[in-house]
């Protein structure tokens, strides 16, 4: 729960000081005595202490003698207690852009990665008094947060039951957040949106691995037109039978679906010879 500090409208206190120093000036001068100028001067330095200005989007946390006195989070000119030390805090969401980090997936394999974090400070009390540096705290938790989400899936995979970095990044950014968001909690900061802005194999790596992708894409691209074909062949195949078109052996019927096949799947003009059916 927030914590509001004590304080008073600035230009409503400053009206005021300025009226003291008139009727000072002017008793001083009635009576030939300079003791109610020196006072009064003595007493607005004691209250200009305490005057603040808060800017739109910007917290000011108030210390006296050691004990915190609570938070100013409205922006205005304000008078507070005099000798309180203002602390301000920057309440505007914050991009923060992580070092590219080299770490190894779930695999083992080399990976570069980076993420950016936006962030802002939601609780002034925590954010100044539970860490040391809340940014810097936000910096060492989002890259421990990040290694710690690389090292839990593949770059890429083939099985589409599993997630990798490369082929599930809303679900990877999901999870990214949420961690974050858990590390960050005693800094008083809340994770509006975290993901991942760079991810790729290690320079040592990349030329075989993108080979090896390569050569999975070609193998899956294979499976899924040996699929479609044998598919084809079975329709067709079908078809003829139910309109009485084909009679033959099972020899023969093995020869026309080889001949089909070739057909479907070669990547040139196939010429496949098919025998004549005789009843």
């Amino acid at each position: 729960m927030k914590k509001e500090a004590f304080r008073i409208n600035g230009y409503i206190v400053l009206a005021l000081i300025i009226l003291l120093l008139l009727i000072s000036a002017v008793t001083s001068l009635a009576s030939d005595n300079l003791f109610f100028i020196i006072a009064s001067f003595l007493f607005v330095c004691l209250i200009s202490t305490g005057f603040v200005i808060n800017q739109p989007n910007v917290a000011v946390a108030m210390v006296f003698m050691g004990k915190y006195l609570g938070t100013i989070y409205e922006d205005g000119f304000y008078c507070t207690i005099p000798f309180t030390s203002k602390s301000k805090v920057n309440l505007k969401a914050v991009n923060f852009n992580s070092d590219v980090l080299k770490v190894n997936d779930i695999d083992g394999n080399p990976i570069e990665i980076a993420a950016v974090v936006v962030y802002s400070v939601v609780d002034v009390e925590k954010a100044m008094f539970e860490v040391t540096d809340y940014q810097k705290f936000v910096m060492i938790q989002s890259e421990t947060a990040i290694r710690h989400i690389a090292t839990k899936y593949a770059y890429d995979t083939t099985n589409k039951d599993e997630f990798s970095l490369r082929g599930n990044a809303e679900e990877i950014a999901d999870e990214l957040q949420i961690e974050l968001q858990d590390r960050l909690q005693k800094s008083g900061v809340k994770v509006h949106e975290a993901r991942l802005s760079h991810l790729a194999y290690a320079p040592e790596i990349a030329s075989s691995m993108l080979q090896r992708q390569q050569a999975k894409a070609v193998v899956q691209a294979k499976r899924e037109i040996v699929e479609g074909a044998v598919g084809m062949v079975e329709d067709a195949l079908k078809m003829l039978e139910e309109k009485g078109l084909l009679t033959a052996t099972e020899s023969q019927k093995a020869d026309m679906v080889t001949s089909l096949l070739v057909t479907i799947i070669s990547e040139k003009g196939a010429q496949p010879v098919i025998s004549a059916m005789k009843k």
